[in-house]
């Protein structure tokens, strides 16, 4: 949001600094995010000075130029040579001197240096009203008073505003600061603070006055939810043409561009009152009636754009006897809009529900500056106020009249909101005590009144546009913002209570495995839950059924729910990738959401997406590929650390795996992870290898929430260990080595490990080599050499019946 520091002048008397003033600001919440400066004119017309044309003749070599001689106010006149037709001697005219620079309309700048124009020296250049920003005509050059004097710089000739304009980041609940009252509001409450009191100053509608009842238009309210309040007056006589320059000077310094004058005055009282308007063609409005309602779904309406739009049955309408003329509260029609031709105009101020007005500006994507204000909340006791100053400002700028008595239709006053407000809550939140006459002083600063006060708090009353002040805590917010952060003692010792809890909390095992995950390596990311319906394509025949669709999607990419976290994972890869970061490990606590045949199924999940290399080469080590079994590690080593054992693993292949596995227990998969499919990378334009791993974290959860913590003595004897070497068919897994192994020996063989794997040369054909490590140990004594012997036999011989297995 824009504020130009001179029109917040206009509201309380400052003499401080635009950067002083700023921080103050920053300080009560209203955070300045930069000041740049505003001229009426580029350049403040530096440089550019008035000049006599002292002779005027014919330029030797060129038919259309001519040469000139120029009273600059220096020792002696300097010659010119200018191109312009209607440039005489004895004018008076504005100069260019060298080494000024000159701002076009379009933004271009031109130096003027001394230079040579068909063999004859030329010392500046004799401008036209476009060349200097002062207009558009090009025709000739400006002509300006003979009483001025030679010398004199055109920017005491001419008006000339310059203005500091403050880039303020306003968050979402501050719809009283969206405008420069209620900014100056806020300033002002921060100036008392600080012992400096300087009054607020409103503009005044006392000179309102109806000079006649020639133009009176019906106005009928059929839906007072939508439209609480609605008011309106007419205005006749009027002379639609270019603002003054400054209302011009206000509009730009905001990035506004001027219309005309009623349209220029219906966005000054937007900007400065916080307050939208409209104005109607009255020549244009049938029937001489306004009337607000919804209409039938599917009706055709032309907005200002020239966009033909179909409307909601929950769209709110201003409409005339015959046709809709406006979306309420958001665009307006191009039918009743204000042109060079208007006559007349019905001016409308109103308050509409802020949530219907939301709803329709995203139905129709449209998002005005009306739109932007409605849907957070105006000011409903403001409404006529601002009526009346809108149209006394129009009435002066166009020459019009006020012809109809103001009509306010308001049947159900909004109330103030009611809150008690305890002492001791402030101290408790705050941390420090402050004044009881300082808390009170700060809210009558804010308009909240105190209704009755005791020992123990005070009760309140809070002005309905402060929509976003209705809680004891949300007073207590105002209070410190603006009593000052940077107020609050800090303490040099610090108290803080350890809480101790015995039952399960999902929070902490989050942490425990994020903390894990970032110590091997692993970066978090936090991806939208909302995503692309293109990508349901990779997920099955039934993806576009299970889809949940959002019913006012931003856009297009942005509407459906995700049903796997792997695309916006996919997203974040592709963009780290193409920024030069090829090596990734990256891990997402999140959710994703089905539709099934009788309700919505929400999921949570922690994914885990890897691609590049593990570590980033040098001489003592060279960089290696991340592959399946460095993602299968950081899997086991995640399901080892929640305390989760004696699982299932099972081959995968499907629309998201080229090859994996899930794992499995008692039938509920924990976790699937493999090698994403290249079609699928395809999409991303990701051109190397991406491993995927996705833990179903509800079922995580619900294993470890059932889970004891049993504790066993560190052995006091020594465990041993022994190696096989394998040689097995290709088909077997190292799973089913394990699985024997375990039911062979339950009680001493404590791990088992394959730490080599070979094929090829010297190997019977369809074979491979498993080297496989056991250990070995018993808690209670030491082995001896004929007990390791015998178990490790029985295991041979298992191997070798139930495998086929040799030893090689």
């Amino acid at each position: 949001m824009k504020i130009s520091y001179n029109w917040l002048k206009q509201f309380l008397k400052l003499d401080w600094e635009a950067e002083k003033t700023g921080g103050l600001l920053t300080n009560l919440g209203l955070e300045v995010e930069g000041i740049s400066q505003f001229e009426s004119i580029p350049g403040s017309l530096e440089g550019i000075v008035v000049g006599h044309v002292l002779s005027c003749e014919k330029h030797p070599d060129a038919d259309r130029l001519k040469l000139t001689t120029v009273d600059i106010g220096l020792e002696k006149p300097v010659q010119i040579v200018c191109g312009a037709p209607n440039v005489a001697k004895g004018q008076m005219v504005p100069v260019a001197t060298i080494g000024s620079t000159l701002y076009s309309n379009e933004g271009k700048t031109l130096v003027i240096k001394k230079g040579k124009i068909r063999g004859v020296e030329s010392h500046g250049m004799i401008c036209a009203e476009d060349e200097l920003g002062l207009g558009d005509s090009h025709d000739g050059i400006m002509v300006l008073s003979e009483v001025l004097i030679p010398g004199t710089a055109c920017s005491e000739v001419f008006e000339i505003e310059k203005d500091e304009i403050f880039e303020i980041g306003l968050t979402p609940n501050r719809a009283d600061a969206m405008s420069h009252h209620g900014v100056a509001r806020d300033l002002k409450a921060g100036l008392k603070q600080r012992d400096i009191h300087t009054e607020l100053i409103t503009p005044s509608v006392s000179n309102f006055n109806v000079e006649n009842r020639s133009l009176k238009i019906a106005v009928s309210v059929e839906n007072n939810k939508l439209a609480p309040r609605y008011c309106g007056v007419t205005l006749s006589n009027l002379i639609v043409q270019p603002s003054p320059d400054w209302l011009k000077n206000r509009m730009q310094a905001i990035g506004l561009s001027p219309i005309n004058n009623v349209v220029d005055a219906t966005n000054y009282v937007l900007h400065e009152l916080g307050q939208p308007l409209h104005a109607f063609d009255a020549d244009r409005i049938s029937g001489k009636k306004i009337i607000v309602k919804t209409l039938p779904a599917g009706t055709k309406f032309m907005t200002l754009d020239g966009e033909e739009r179909t409307l909601d049955e929950e769209d709110l309408m201003i409409c005339d006897d015959e046709k809709p003329m406006c979306i309420a509260g958001v665009f307006g029609g191009i039918n009743t809009g204000v042109t060079e031709n208007t006559k007349s105009i019905f001016l409308e101020s109103a308050y509409f529900d802020p949530i219907s007005i939301r709803k329709t500006a995203k139905r129709h994507g449209l998002n005005t500056d009306a739109s932007f204000r409605f849907e957070r909340g105006v000011d409903i006791n403001n409404t006529e106020y601002c009526l009346r100053r809108a149209a006394l400002l129009i009435s002066e700028i166009t020459g019009g009249d006020i012809t109809s008595d103001v009509v306010d239709l308001y049947p159900r006053k909004k109330d103030d909101y009611q809150v008690f407000l305890s002492f001791e809550r402030i101290d408790t939140l705050i941390g420090q005590k402050i004044p009881a006459d300082t808390i009170k002083s700060i809210l009558a600063s804010l308009d909240i009144q105190v209704k009755n006060s005791t020992e123990s708090g005070l009760g309140l009353l809070i002005p309905f546009y402060r929509v976003d002040v209705q809680r004891e805590v949300d007073v207590i917010e105002e209070i410190l913002r603006v009593y000052g952060y940077n107020n609050i003692d800090f303490k040099e010792k610090l108290n803080a209570s350890i809480a101790t809890s015995t039952r399960f909390e999902d929070h902490k095992l989050e942490k425990l495995i994020g903390d894990m995950l970032a110590s091997r390596g692993f970066y978090e990311i936090l991806t939208n839950s909302l995503t692309s319906p293109n990508y349901d394509k990779f997920l099955g025949n039934n993806s576009e059924k299970s889809g949940v669709a959002m019913l006012n999607p931003l856009s297009a990419d942005l509407s459906v729910l995700r049903q796997t976290m792997l695309f916006s994972a996919l997203e974040t890869v592709a963009y780290n990738i193409n920024r030069k970061k090829q090596n990734l490990n990256l891990f997402e606590f999140g959710k994703t959401y089905q539709n099934s045949k009788s309700d919505y199924i929400e999921s949570r999940h922690l994914s885990l997406i890897v691609t590049g290399t593990r570590n980033e080469n040098s001489w003592i080590s060279p960089s290696k590929p991340t592959d399946f079994y460095f993602l299968k590690a950081v899997v086991e080593q995640v399901l080892a650390r929640l305390g989760i054992a004696d699982y299932e693993s099972f081959y995968e292949q499907n629309d998201i795996f080229l090859e994996g596995l899930s794992l499995k227990k008692s039938k509920t998969e924990l976790v699937s992870f493999g090698i994403v499919q290249k079609s699928i990378l395809k999409e991303f334009d990701i051109k190397q290898e991406v491993f995927y791993a996705d833990f179903n974290w509800d079922a995580l959860s619900e294993i470890i929430s059932k889970n004891e913590i049993i504790f066993e003595k560190i052995p006091r004897f020594p465990e041993v260990k022994r190696d096989l070497a394998l040689l097995l068919d290709m088909g077997i897994t190292f799973d089913e080595i394990k699985t024997i192994a375990f039911d062979t020996e339950r009680n001493l063989l404590k791990n088992i490990t394959l730490f080599d794997v070979y094929t090829g040369k010297n190997l019977p054909p369809e074979k491979k080599s498993y080297a496989v490590g056991f250990t070995i140990g018993d808690a209670r004594k030491t082995l001896t050499d004929k007990q390791i012997d015998k178990i490790m036999k029985k295991l041979q011989q298992r191997f070798e019946k139930e495998l086929g297995a040799e030893l090689r």
